[in-house]
């Protein structure tokens, strides 16, 4: 997997555009990714991701960084052994492609928008 770019509210990712949040996975990528609450991510949001047991899982909170990511979640995923790295989206995706190309077992959690 491999993001090619990232705007406000669009990224593409192997060639194919999306238009609403979404979890890049190394073999897969979870469409319309809901939350709880839109702007707050909660654990039970992260489901898919626990089960798959990422070393790495980078969570991109909007292009102004807007999504909270409190630290009770951050902790649980450290907890399940998954290393959390917390990014506005740009930067997210420019962390993801790095860990990628550095082998990583990565996935990546994106909040498109605000």
């Amino acid at each position: 997997m491999h993001i090619e770019k990232y705007s406000f509210g669009s990224i593409i990712v192997n060639g194919k555009k999306y238009t609403r949040d979404l979890i890049i996975f190394p073999n897969k990528i979870r469409e319309n990714w809901w939350r709880k609450e839109g702007h707050k991510l909660h654990l039970e949001d992260l489901k898919e991701v626990l089960e798959y047991k990422p070393e790495i899982l980078v969570i991109g909170t909007g292009a102004y960084g807007i999504m909270r990511v409190p630290d009770d979640v951050i902790k649980k995923l450290t907890e399940a052994g998954i290393r959390v790295i917390v990014k506005k989206t740009k930067e997210a995706c420019e962390a993801f492609n790095t860990l990628i190309k550095e082998g990583k077992n990565v996935v990546a959690a994106l909040h498109l928008t605000c």
